[in-house]
């Protein structure tokens, strides 16, 4: 047989091996994939046939409240009838409860809103820096780190009604807080005066919260990437700004996102150190409060369904805002991470012989 026939005959053939070699991998690839697509659909549909009942019992605890309070919200205040007691019928007014907020009549609604928002503005602000301060403070490697831990977390242990009355005593007439400026302050009776102990107390007793969920979002920093950082030659700013803040972010946007929340529906507080029917610190849940109270039911309601959408859009803009994912979607979360630039792309070199291009992530899962 000539040698040239003779080799081409092989050159074919391996190519047709190779070619049948390529199908039968890739083939066996698909059957891969298939299988975990079905695996993953397996698993979806089993984790919502078990969270189901959850679901809807969350549901209907919500839903049926809602309706509830915006059927409510469409009656007026009952009558009084000739025996002195209020009449089992009330007035159906429409939409006149919502209408009344932007009329004369709304102004006590108006203040109200302003105080809500202010508390839960500058609370919060103070309370995520101090919150931050207190978690860095207490995931220092030191001597009685326990007992600074514990001491940092007792605040947020008393309960609100205790320590408005606590602070009550403070901003007494002849309180601690007086005895300190070496003035004689009327705390509960001035607007400014009033606000300021609602905000002291406020960030005292509840920075503590947003430090310890910032805390256990530290400890799941690797100490190699700030070894790494460091062998960067970053600072020790540019590494809190660069690698802290960052990988903390998540939760601590999910405390500063809680606490907010609470902040809005703050009640417990200004009631018991200020007072009730108290402008200077009346907030929208005291304002809800005292329209039930004095049989105001359908004002009560309208006001109640405005918080709750007051509440419910910041906090849907401030996950946008902050562009969070709380879902839990490891593909959007994958895809997020691809257009993060690496951590040594935030910092000069300084003669490492470790390429720029490898992130400090990468370089701790090496070591």
């Amino acid at each position: 047989m000539n040698p040239v026939m003779s080799s081409r005959t092989v050159s074919k053939d391996s190519q047709k091996d190779g070619q049948r070699t390529v199908m039968s991998t890739t083939t066996h690839s698909e059957q891969v994939v298939n299988r975990q697509s079905k695996s993953s659909k397996a698993q979806a549909r089993l984790a919502w046939l078990l969270i189901s009942p959850t679901v809807l019992v969350l549901t209907i605890v919500i839903l049926i409240p809602i309706a509830q309070s915006l059927y409510q919200s469409l009656f007026g205040r009952p009558p009084l009838e000739d025996n002195g007691f209020f009449s089992t019928t009330e007035p159906f007014v429409g939409l006149k409860n919502y209408t009344d907020i932007f009329s004369s009549a709304g102004e006590r609604f108006w203040v109200a809103f302003y105080n809500t928002t202010l508390f839960g503005v500058v609370t919060v602000v103070l309370e995520t820096i101090l919150g931050v301060a207190m978690a860095l403070i207490m995931h220092k490697a030191m001597k009685g780190r326990g007992i600074v831990r514990a001491s940092i977390l007792v605040p947020w242990a008393i309960p609100t009604a205790v320590s408005a009355i606590l602070w009550g005593w403070i901003f007494n007439q002849n309180g601690v807080a007086n005895a300190i400026l070496g003035q004689h302050v009327m705390w509960a009776s001035g607007d400014l005066s009033a606000k300021t102990a609602i905000i002291i107390a406020d960030v005292w007793k509840t920075a503590p919260y947003i430090g310890l969920l910032t805390l256990a979002g530290l400890q799941l920093i690797p100490d190699e990437v700030y070894e790494a950082a460091k062998i960067d030659g970053a600072s020790a700013w540019k590494r809190f700004t660069s690698i802290t803040l960052p990988l903390v972010k998540p939760a601590l946007v999910v405390a500063v996102v809680f606490r907010a929340l609470d902040a809005l529906r703050m009640f417990d507080l200004p009631y018991i150190l200020i007072g009730p029917r108290k402008g200077s610190v009346e907030t929208l849940s005291m304002l809800v409060q005292d329209e039930s109270s004095n049989s105001r039911y359908g004002s009560a309601a309208a006001y109640a369904l405005i918080l709750f959408l007051y509440v419910f859009v910041f906090a849907v803009a401030f996950l946008k805002i902050t562009n969070t994912d709380i879902s839990g979607n490891d593909e959007a979360r994958r895809k997020r991470n691809e257009r993060k630039l690496p951590v040594s792309a935030f910092f000069k070199r300084s003669g490492s012989s470790t390429p720029a291009s490898q992130t400090a992530t990468e370089r701790s899962q090496q070591a």
